[in-house]
């Protein structure tokens, strides 16, 4: 029996190179744009830390802008009652925070020292001021209205954080799903002030607790509390990323923008957007 013949790796790359010519075809680099994605990064200061402060900042709002874009399409899901799609979405955003959570880590090799280099060049700008992240917040069911300042000098980003600061958030829209699926919820938490923030209610807990109690009856809607408590988690291991990356580089100096930094940081580890899938589990 005679050996295969393999062909060389020169011949291969001769081959392939036959096949790459671009010139009259969209070409990678044109359908992600990457002439503007690669040239975006514009260095104030000299240090050398400052491509990654730049880097791990716009990265992360592209990975927002996914987020962004899976949960309105999950919301829209939901009040569809298509729920399968829903949950694919909703997983993928959980994956998006761990995406987050890890940029942190590497944020976290710049020093003290270096950041102190960056620092004077930031002017005001903060992370305060990403209209997406309040988005994100908004859509999660985080109403403020004092959030909305920050963004009321760009007619455009105003819009589109008070769109989602005057919609329902999505677990407005999961209560919605349990009453149409028979679940007694009462008025309040079905027909209010969707610019107010959530309040915890123990008619709502029943209710998921009716689900819980009995997964097989009403399993898609089990599913649903499961992927909210999946995000909530993923969501508040960024929380906690965050305020420990900044302490570790800034200590409890103010933020750029004029907040109280890691201050402020560490009163949103104390907010649950979901509070009764939370504390139900103390009484299965």
């Amino acid at each position: 029996m005679s050996c295969p013949i393999h062909p060389k790796p020169e011949d291969i790359v001769q081959q392939e190179g036959a096949q790459l010519d671009f010139s009259k075809d969209m070409s990678y680099g044109d359908y992600l744009g990457l002439d503007q994605v690669l040239n975006a990064q514009k260095p104030l200061s000299p240090a050398h830390d400052e491509m990654l402060f730049i880097v791990q900042h716009q990265t992360s709002e592209l990975w927002m802008k996914l987020a962004l874009h899976e949960l309105s399409a999950a919301a829209s899901c939901v009040a569809e009652d298509r729920l399968p799609e829903a949950f694919k979405m909703l997983a993928r955003v959980s994956r998006i925070f761990e995406q987050l959570v890890h940029a942190w880590d590497v944020l976290s090799t710049m020093t003290p020292t270096d950041y102190s280099k960056v620092r004077p060049y930031l002017g005001p700008s903060s992370g305060f001021q990403s209209h997406q992240y309040r988005q994100i917040e908004f859509m999660l069911g985080n109403k403020n209205p004092a959030m909305l300042k920050p963004h009321a000098h760009h007619a455009e980003r105003l819009a589109a954080v008070q769109a989602a600061f005057e919609a329902p958030s999505l677990y407005d829209q999961t209560l919605r799903l349990m009453a149409r699926r028979g679940l007694s919820l009462p008025a309040a938490a079905l027909e209010r002030d969707w610019t107010q923030a959530y309040a915890a209610s123990e008619a709502v807990k029943q209710a998921w607790l009716q689900v819980y109690r009995a997964p097989e009856a009403h399993w898609d809607l089990y599913q649903m509390g499961e992927e909210l408590v999946d995000l909530e988690d993923a969501f508040r291991l960024w929380r906690f990323r965050h305020v420990t990356t900044v302490e570790r580089v800034i200590g409890f100096k103010r933020g750029t923008g004029g907040t109280s930094g890691v201050g402020y940081l560490r009163k949103m580890l104390d907010v649950v957007l979901f509070p009764e899938l939370w504390a139900l589990r103390t009484e299965l």
